[in-house]
């Protein structure tokens, strides 16, 4: 059972008391799963929420700050091909594998503590990875993925339990503060690297993560949240696999994830290859790409979380990403920014994979097994993404049939993202 925060019970004369936030998002949800979004007022709550926008802070830098150098260091480290391609799966296929085993430290530690656990894992490794060669460095990478899993499916929780009538409001702030960093890793990276060299410009990205670890503790402390007994229903044991709503969420994050994480791992190779660009302007033009996302990820979780149907959302930002894929297949040198702005709105999506994992769920706990099911099960499937893009380039010496198969799993996100955009519950 996760951690709660007591707060003072509320209630009137003729509704009973309700005494943690958990408890009153589960109340709300019997008859409002959707409520309006309020502000949160509480020192308590500005500080957690700030503790979770930095904590989404870390999550990505430690992708895209590699992806945007990785050409520079495989040449440093005399890697493979191979390696590449799986330091390029590694993100996708730990958070999906870690994945499974979040709800289980949730169970254990809590989930302040579990979440702590994990951002020290990741500050850990953002620091091991650089210490010595290439088997270091996957293994490095490996478990400090791990941790980022654990936030992945933990921080949406914490969102649905702590701040049940703001989940659009802060989702948005989570997932602009995910592209923000995104955007920071790919573009500061290559030119920290030209002053300092590859393992610096790695390393410094563990500092951030230092300080998300001090705003965690300090948060939680000052909240002073205490571990719950668990209160579980028989019918919070209730399992998802037969369930079609969550499939249809599952699916849809994995396609999303997969064009997201694709993008991160190669964009930077595929403007130095075909667009003529060098790698440092590369690394610019891929951090200006991720920087896009970040309006939409303020506004679209906020205004779907409000509309009964929100699969025009699903349909307009996926179309974008078809539009910029065919773009940089056709005429990668040619209006190459035009391409770049369609791709970075269209990975404006992944907040919406978010959203659904909150908005179509009713309560805490089935929040929980959805953020689990989509985020294990999706970032595995997403995996393919990356490693199949990559695999296809080695085997054709070009980028062309890696951007057709993009843009195949690219109409069956279309596809899902509608079947989940759906207003049914899971």
């Amino acid at each position: 059972m996760s951690d709660r925060l007591a707060i003072p019970a509320a209630g009137t004369s003729n509704q009973p008391a309700i005494s943690t936030v958990s408890d009153i998002a589960q109340a709300r949800a019997v008859t409002s799963p959707c409520p309006d979004s309020k502000v949160v007022t509480t020192t308590a709550g500005t500080l957690l929420a700030t503790a979770i926008i930095m904590a989404a802070f870390t999550l990505r830098p430690a992708v895209t700050s590699l992806a945007s150098i990785l050409g520079d260091v495989r040449t440093a480290l005399g890697a493979t091909a191979a390696w590449s391609s799986l330091i390029a799966a590694a993100p996708t296929i730990c958070f999906g594998l870690a994945g499974f085993a979040a709800p289980w430290v949730d169970r254990k530690l809590g989930t302040t503590r579990a979440l702590l656990a994990a951002l020290t894992l990741i500050a850990a490794g953002l620091f091991a990875r650089v210490a010595a060669g290439p088997s270091l460095l996957l293994i490095a990478t490996f478990a400090l993925c791990g941790g980022i899993a654990v936030c992945n499916v933990l921080l949406p929780v914490m969102i649905k339990e702590y701040f049940p009538n703001q989940v659009g409001r802060l989702t948005g702030l989570f997932s602009a503060s995910l592209a923000f960093s995104a955007s920071m890793g790919a573009a500061t990276t290559p030119a920290v690297q030209n002053l300092g060299g590859w393992r610096v410009a790695l390393g410094v990205w563990a500092l951030p993560g230092i300080l998300a670890i001090a705003l965690w503790w300090n948060a939680t402390r000052k909240l002073n949240v205490v571990k719950a007994e668990a209160t579980q229903t028989p019918g919070e044991h209730r399992s998802l696999v037969r369930n079609a709503k969550a499939w249809y969420i599952t699916i849809f994050f994995a396609l999303q994830a997969g064009f997201s994480y694709t993008t991160m791992a190669w964009l930077s190779e595929v403007l130095t290859h075909t667009a003529g660009v060098d790698r440092t302007t590369a690394g610019i033009m891929f951090g200006i790409t991720m920087l896009i996302g970040v309006p939409i990820s303020l506004t679209v979780p906020a205004i779907a979380a409000r509309q009964r149907n929100p699969y025009g959302w699903v349909v307009l930002l996926t179309a974008m990403s078809m539009i910029g894929t065919l773009g940089l297949m056709l005429a990668p040198a040619t209006l190459t920014g035009l391409w770049l702005l369609f791709v970075g709105a269209g990975i404006g999506i992944f907040p919406l994979g978010v959203a659904f994992i909150s908005i179509r769920t009713r309560t805490p706990a089935d929040t929980v097994r959805m953020s689990a099911m989509a985020q294990s099960l999706g970032y595995l499937l997403a995996a393919i993404g990356p490693f199949l893009f990559g695999l296809l380039r080695e085997m054709t010496g070009g980028f062309t049939a890696s951007h057709i198969a993009v843009l195949g799993f690219l109409s069956l996100q279309m596809v899902f993202g509608t079947l989940a955009a759906r207003p049914r519950f899971v």
